[in-house]
């Protein structure tokens, strides 16, 4: 199950990127789902752009990072109401997120939303799939006092590649996007543009990519952006 929920979870990020702008028949909003407890529910609003009805499957997922990739895992511990919903042409349905558990948050929970855009089978003809629209929402559940992230970064050389991790002690999440690495020649290695991805409370999250050119001699700088502002630090360097 572990396995089918994890390239599930890789699939989804790709459609996360471009949530609620991409063009299709259903669209979700917000895009981003943030309760400081004792709140213990919250909403979405699921629409409907298209002239003919479509139906909706709406999941949550608890959301962790193992050895530094991020994963995916059932949970009864948040549920989507109604689970599934059938959408007029031109209508919309609020779906409630409610925290069923009650064991009081520590620090900061973090879950994904799913909701999936099911394919009209009787539209399907001489073999065709229709192609199913796909969100996913960050769904936190926080501590009043939780800690803010602080983040060590640190990178490992391993032959070709090199490996970066963002190390987060506090209880927040980071959201990074336009992560680069620079070595102290004044080369650089980038990782992307937009998103990079969660270093979520309480874990390390790592990135691959080929080193090229890049070594790993001296002071290594980290540049991105986040959203508690510009990222400016100095990445230790480990042996593998």
């Amino acid at each position: 199950m572990r396995s089918t929920v994890t390239a599930l979870f890789a699939s989804v990020l790709a459609f996360a990127a471009c949530a609620p702008a991409c063009a299709g028949s259903l669209q979700v909003e917000p895009v981003l789902v943030d309760i400081t407890a004792p709140g213990a529910a919250s909403t979405v609003t699921v629409r409907n752009e298209d002239t003919t009805p479509i139906n909706a499957q709406i999941r949550v997922y608890r959301w962790s990072i193992v050895n530094g990739k991020e994963q995916l895992s059932p949970t009864d511990d948040v549920v989507a109401s109604p689970p599934s919903v059938t959408l007029t042409p031109k209508g919309q349905y609020v779906v409630r997120i409610v925290r069923m558990s009650k064991q009081p948050v520590v620090g900061e929970e973090s879950y994904r939303l799913l909701v999936d855009q099911l394919p009209d089978l009787s539209q399907q003809r001489n073999g065709a799939v229709n192609l199913m629209v796909r969100y996913s929402i960050p769904v936190f559940f926080g501590a009043p006092n939780k800690k803010n992230p602080t983040v060590a970064w640190s990178i490992v050389p391993n032959g070709d590649k090199v490996t970066l991790t963002a190390r987060n002690s506090g209880d927040r999440r980071l959201r990074i996007s336009a992560l680069t690495l620079r070595d102290a020649g004044g080369k650089s290695l980038s990782f992307g543009s937009g998103l990079a991805g969660y270093a979520l409370g309480q874990s390390a999250m790592s990135w691959t990519v080929p080193r090229r050119d890049f070594t790993t001699n001296g002071s290594i700088s980290v540049t991105g952006q986040s959203d508690g502002g510009p990222i400016q630090a100095v990445a230790s360097v480990a042996s593998r």
